[in-house]
């Protein structure tokens, strides 16, 4: 395929996805992905035991295990309004365990975006997990340079538009897609970052990331100020602070984990 049809496709299938519900979509190759820095750094990290991660036998915890054939990378986001808190509310009870009502719309959103690709164009697609562990990849660094945004100093992706309010998924693809970005964004300059005070684990409060240490310019939150392991502990109070919600058309209350967002929400990027 010339690269004037590969343009022309990577554009089609940005339209369909934001057609099927996507905010925004972009494309990435596997080879720029591989050397981004979230995948770089990974294997020179501690390994990281907190929430979110998993157990899964022969794998290594934030190691990325790429399916054999994929070649590129098509990367949605939907927006996360600070309106609809209810679409991060993790749900631990019922059918819909270990879900979230906006994951379920990505999950949609991938799929009639994968269903469409392989019967209209013979794509194969790879519908990825969530976890690192069972699958998944970095899904902010395929945003960074699939064009959607930067990665700021709340170590959040960061876009023009909606700011760091957003939720990702990503689908492998055996087509080679060309990079549609990054983009020239830079958020933080000149902000005096009131997401850093927002935190309630003062997670921003030193830096713990070098590039001597870790032999990169590009690190967790831009400039390795960020502790995860603090993050961590603020999901790990959350999960404690469980509610039970009953809905009109439920028999049963669900119990529900409200994770924190205060540093996203803090952001003025996109607010208004």
């Amino acid at each position: 395929m010339s690269d004037k049809n590969i343009n022309e496709l990577a554009r089609i299938i940005q339209n369909r996805a934001q057609q099927f519900g996507a905010d925004l979509s972009g494309t990435v190759s596997i080879e720029d992905l591989k050397h981004s820095p979230s995948h770089e750094i990974s294997g020179k990290m501690p390994v990281f035991n907190g929430v979110g991660t998993k157990d899964v036998e022969g794998r290594k915890r934030g190691i990325v295990k790429w399916p054999d054939g994929a070649r590129s990378a098509i990367v949605i986001a939907v927006e996360h309004s600070p309106e609809k808190p209810e679409m991060d509310w993790w749900v631990t009870t019922g059918a819909s365990t270990g879900n979230t009502a906006g994951n379920r719309l990505m999950i949609h959103i991938v799929s009639k975006l994968a269903a469409w690709l392989e019967k209209e164009h013979g794509i194969k697609c790879f519908k990825l997990p969530y976890h690192v562990e069972h699958g998944g990849i970095y899904m902010k660094d395929a945003a960074v340079l699939a064009g959607l945004g930067s990665i700021g100093k709340n170590n959040l992706l960061i876009s023009p538009r909606y700011g760091p309010r957003l939720r990702l998924r990503v689908i492998l693809t055996d087509a080679a897609l060309q990079t549609s970005g990054p983009i020239e964004f830079a958020p933080c300059e000149n902000c005096p970052m009131p997401c850093h005070p927002a935190c309630p684990q003062d997670a921003f409060a030193r830096q713990i990331y070098s590039a001597e240490k870790y032999g990169q310019e590009e690190l967790p939150a831009t400039n390795g100020i960020y502790d995860r392991l603090r993050c961590n502990q603020q999901m790990i109070i959350d999960e404690s602070n469980i509610r039970e919600v009953k809905n009109s058309n439920q028999e049963k209350p669900q119990k529900l984990i409200k994770y924190c967002r205060e540093c996203e929400l803090a952001c003025p990027v996109g607010s208004v």
